[in-house]
């Protein structure tokens, strides 16, 4: 069985492959995007690349892009970049995988946008959860539904088909953590598995 890694930084797995900016276009299916922490003084044309590259059959969504509150980059540019990359995506219809650290509120602010929204590495609170939920956005979990606790009581409740798996660029086997997902909701592996992939369809082939 092929599990779907929804992001990830392995070339050659089953999902979307996060290509970072300046890396050679793979034969795969990928998703491009500007990522918080790459954006630079030259972002305009680095963001004109990747418009370019994003044309590409083989990209299935935009990202991984959003707004990081941690890092030193002005905040205002971080949400007019990211506004971009989401009326980009629409223009294209291309879900996008948004990367969101401590600006969940910020991002909440796109729930009307005409795409499939994807939070990726989701580990914060059931609270934010739902209201992300509510709002219609899809949530991919990653390494840390394997220990934390509050995160795998989320996860028992939350909705099969609003959800995804990925390892995102920690070092692990996906199958690990569908055996732990599948536990959890006391589903099989491969009921878990043909949903996640159906999820996919879903956000690729939308509306």
């Amino acid at each position: 069985m092929k599990f779907l890694d929804f992001h990830h930084h392995k070339r050659g797995a089953a999902g979307i492959y996060n290509l970072d900016l300046n890396e050679e276009t793979p034969s795969s299916r990928f998703s491009a995007g500007l990522h918080p922490k790459d954006i630079s003084p030259s972002w305009k044309s680095d963001f004109e690349k990747i418009k370019k590259i994003s044309l590409s059959e083989n990209c299935l969504a935009i990202g991984e892009c959003g707004i990081d509150g941690l890092i030193d980059i002005d905040e205002k540019l971080q949400n007019d970049i990211f506004q971009a990359h989401v009326s980009w995506a629409e223009e294209i219809r291309k879900p996008i995988i948004i990367h969101c650290v401590r600006r969940f509120s910020q991002i909440l602010h796109y729930k009307n946008a005409k795409i499939p929204l994807i939070i990726h590495g989701f580990n914060k609170k059931e609270t934010i959860a739902k209201e992300l939920l509510d709002a219609g956005f899809f949530l991919s979990f990653g390494k840390a539904a394997s220990d934390n606790l509050s995160l795998q009581k989320l996860i028992k409740d939350f909705p099969l088909q609003k959800m995804f798996l990925e390892t995102d660029n920690a070092d692990f086997d996906i199958a690990m953590l569908y055996e732990k997902v599948s536990a959890i909701k006391n589903i099989s592996e491969e009921e878990l598995s043909r949903q996640m992939w159906e999820n996919l369809e879903n956000v690729i082939y939308y509306g």
